[in-house]
């Protein structure tokens, strides 16, 4: 570790020796240097650099106000923490930042409509679940390549070089992705002091997962057993797909991959695969498992279970497992989750690619180098980063003497909780604060460490253009008859997925999943995946 601290800051010395005579030899007239930053009063591990002072090619003569976009929802206390934010931006950067939250309902019409209409937005969540690979092949983020070393070349140098590999379209940067490595494979969520109180199967797959609903449903007659929201597809279908051993990814169209057959893809659509999945669901439905209006609730997975309105979840990664049990026990000590990997099903677990978090630089930006500068305080600033990621010290978090972060109130009246702005891409792990309940999490990533195998499609890049217009109107097929089947509310199942087929087809289903699959298979015999 300390050969590769030694390391990082001599790729970070010689980029600013460099930069500094680009300075002197006239290259730019108007470059700025931004001040040092002050740090927070709680001890914390130190930077990769442990000088925050940030000198940079990059023009801040013109006071800008940077629109900064994350999905989901925002923090009570958004307005507070955007304005020390913005105390500290104003003087380093000659910038203020709007923070903007699409929230959970519709946020990928939301996403898509941000990236299509020209609205200026400079920096972006990205993942391959918000289908990042496709967005940068069609040109919607900016290649970062020549800004980073002009406008964060602390954080270049942060981020080891093959992770820079691993996000590369075309051989470009398009986004910055994070350090922190983890799994974001899902697992079963269930109430646990439930369990024990009514001797109910411990869910280990889905027919005991199953089982435990119906005891809820028979014991806790006002409870909803499970929690779920208009995201069917999401939260329903795609989990049970997964259940089953897919390759992971937002794979589309009703394309599968399974993880030890790469390269036969095929259609899931008008499967029995689909129907069994769809019948399950219709069946849970039946039960009143979860609501018959599912596809207009709008709260999120989590909070049902930490309110006592739901008990349990059909998957959820260990990390957010871990933060829903604590807001949980914030309110009802007595209360507990439990938690079992999907890999006591599939056998494997793949950990987290760096395509997973990131954020870009949209096209239609008008402050990207401001923006780029921007991130690097975020990550490489303690300041920065505990202030978005925890909020206010002493207001919304505490350090305790061992160095674990504190809550403080409960998750009722805390109005900036861990990661309040969904702050997954810019964590820094020499920086992260976790609570004592962490070691649990840990204890998991041990366990699938035994079982993991490498990601095999988040390298792949989707290009569209060969049948944009039949896609366009798929998501239009997909959302008047293929939701309905997944919310379960559908009487004739079969009948229904058949129409839906049926109308697919005629909106070009064939073309698009040909294309796609002969995509794929270019993609696996370019990597040779086996």
């Amino acid at each position: 570790m300390y050969m590769a601290t030694k390391r990082k800051r001599f790729i970070s010395a010689l980029l600013s020796v460099f930069l500094l005579i680009t300075i002197l030899a006239g290259c730019s007239s108007s470059n700025s240097e931004t001040k040092t930053d002050t740090t927070g009063t709680s001890e914390a591990p130190t930077t990769t650099d442990k000088d925050t002072t940030s000198t940079t090619g990059i023009d801040t003569s013109k006071k800008v106000e940077l629109q900064f976009y994350m999905l989901g929802s925002a923090p009570k206390d958004l307005s507070v923490v955007e304005a020390e934010v913005n105390k500290l931006t104003e003087k380093d950067l000659n910038a203020t930042v709007k923070f903007n939250f699409t929230t959970w309902t519709d946020w990928e019409q939301k996403y898509k409509l941000l990236l299509s209409s020209g609205q200026s937005v400079d920096l972006i969540y990205t993942a391959e679940w918000t289908q990042f690979q496709a967005y940068a092949k069609k040109g919607a983020f900016l290649p970062l390549d020549d800004i980073l070393p002009k406008a964060a070349p602390k954080v270049q140098a942060y981020v080891p070089q093959d992770m820079w590999d691993a996000v590369k379209i075309d051989n470009k940067i398009y986004t910055v992705p994070a350090t922190y490595q983890e799994y974001v494979t899902n697992g079963f969520v269930w109430r646990e002091d439930l369990r024990q109180k009514y001797n109910l199967p411990k869910p280990v797959d889905l027919a005991s997962f199953e089982e435990y609903l119906d005891g809820i449903k028979k014991n806790e007659p006002t409870m909803m057993p499970l929690s779920v929201n208009s995201d069917v597809r999401g939260n329903l279908l795609n989990l049970l797909r997964e259940l089953r051993g897919w390759i992971g990814g937002p794979i589309p169209y009703g394309v599968n991959i399974q993880y030890d057959k790469p390269g036969e893809a095929y259609s899931y659509w008008g499967s029995d695969e689909q129907l069994q999945d769809l019948e399950t669901i219709k069946r849970w439905q039946d039960k009143g498992f979860f609501s018959k209006n599912v596809l207009n609730v709008k709260d999120t997975l989590q909070d049902p279970v930490t309110s006592g309105k739901a008990a349990a979840i059909l998957g959820d990664n260990p990390t957010r497992y871990n933060d829903t049990n604590n807001k949980m026990k914030s309110t009802h000590p007595d209360w507990d989750l439990g938690y079992t990997p999907y890999a006591t099903v599939t056998g494997f677990a793949t950990p987290v690619h760096p395509i997973h978090n990131g954020f870009a630089v949209p096209a239609s930006s008008k402050n990207a180098e401001r923006a780029l500068a921007f991130y690097e305080k975020m990550v490489m600033d303690k300041t920065y980063n505990w202030l978005t990621e925890y909020g206010i010290e002493g207001k919304n978090f505490e350090v305790d003497s061992e160095g674990h972060y504190k809550m403080l109130g409960d998750s009722n009246s805390n109005g900036f909780q861990r990661e309040g702005m969904q702050g997954w891409a810019w964590r820094n792990p020499e920086f992260m604060l976790f609570d004592k309940s962490y070691d649990g999490v840990d204890a998991i990533f041990k366990e699938l460490d035994k079982v993991k195998k490498p990601d095999l499609y988040l390298g792949f890049a989707e290009d569209y253009t060969a049948y944009q217009a039949e896609r366009a109107a798929l998501e239009q097929v997909e959302k008047q008859y293929l939701f309905p089947l997944q919310a379960g509310i559908v009487a004739d199942v079969k009948g229904g997925m058949e129409t839906f087929m049926t109308k697919a087809k005629q909106a070009g289903l064939d073309k698009v999943q040909s294309e796609y699959i002969k995509q794929w298979n270019a993609y696996v015999a370019e990597k040779g995946i086996q």
